[in-house]
């Protein structure tokens, strides 16, 4: 019992602090993703071709969350675009205040359209948290199997587009793309699910047009 108290003020406390942050994101005009996932699904690959597809068209940041180093950062940077880190040290998640302390810098780029949070790979604790985006998007990867929704569904619950991705493995792998999206569908019926490579791009640029023509124009008009 006093851990669960302990953990609803935890989230509370966290809700506050997104709140505050998605009213700056909303403020200055940016629109903010949390993209999550477990480790090597290909989120950052996922990152990667979002910023080719985008960046002639809009101005990207991105800021990262690892619990330690910054490889991830420094492929995104090779991209040209504005690129943070945050390491969580022993913490599975990002959380709204390490992204309170990030503003700052986010501001100082000058005109930004489009914010990437890219979580740290975990698929438990970052559902959990609201960092003041404009709506979280679960990467799994048909090499990880069909199961992860109905193993981690506070994710799927949470999120408003479901990346099915590496589906140029899918071959190679007894991965049940029915079975996937039933699985996902029956947590949460309103998610939008996507099957993406990037190794022949599959599904990105339906992934960037769903946002792009929908959620951003609407958001940012």
């Amino acid at each position: 019992m006093h851990d669960v108290l302990i953990n609803t003020k935890i989230l509370v406390k966290n809700n506050e602090i997104a709140n505050q942050n998605r009213k700056l994101l909303k403020d200055k005009g940016i629109f903010a993703i949390n993209l999550m996932s477990s480790p090597g699904s290909g989120k950052t690959s996922i990152v990667e071709k979002t910023i080719d597809f985008l960046k002639d068209r809009i101005k990207i940041a991105v800021i990262v969350g690892d619990i330690q180093t910054d490889l991830d950062a420094q492929r995104i940077a090779r991209h040209g675009i504005p690129v943070r880190q945050i390491n969580t040290g022993r913490s599975c998640h990002l959380d709204a205040h390490m992204i309170q302390h990030t503003l700052p810098w986010l501001f100082e780029q000058g005109k930004t359209d489009l914010v990437i949070i890219e979580n740290v790979g975990n698929m438990a604790c970052p559902a959990e948290y609201d960092l003041g985006e404009d709506f979280k998007a679960a990467v799994m990867s048909v090499t990880e199997g069909d199961d992860k929704p109905l193993k981690y569904p506070a994710l799927f619950r949470a999120s408003r587009y479901l990346l099915i991705n590496k589906v140029d493995l899918l071959a190679y792998t007894d991965f049940n793309m029915e079975k996937a999206r039933h699985s996902a569908w029956a947590i949460n019926p309103e998610l939008k699910i996507i099957e993406t490579s990037c190794a022949d791009e599959t599904g990105i640029a339906e992934w960037v047009d769903s946002i792009f023509k929908g959620d951003h124009e609407n958001r940012v008009r």
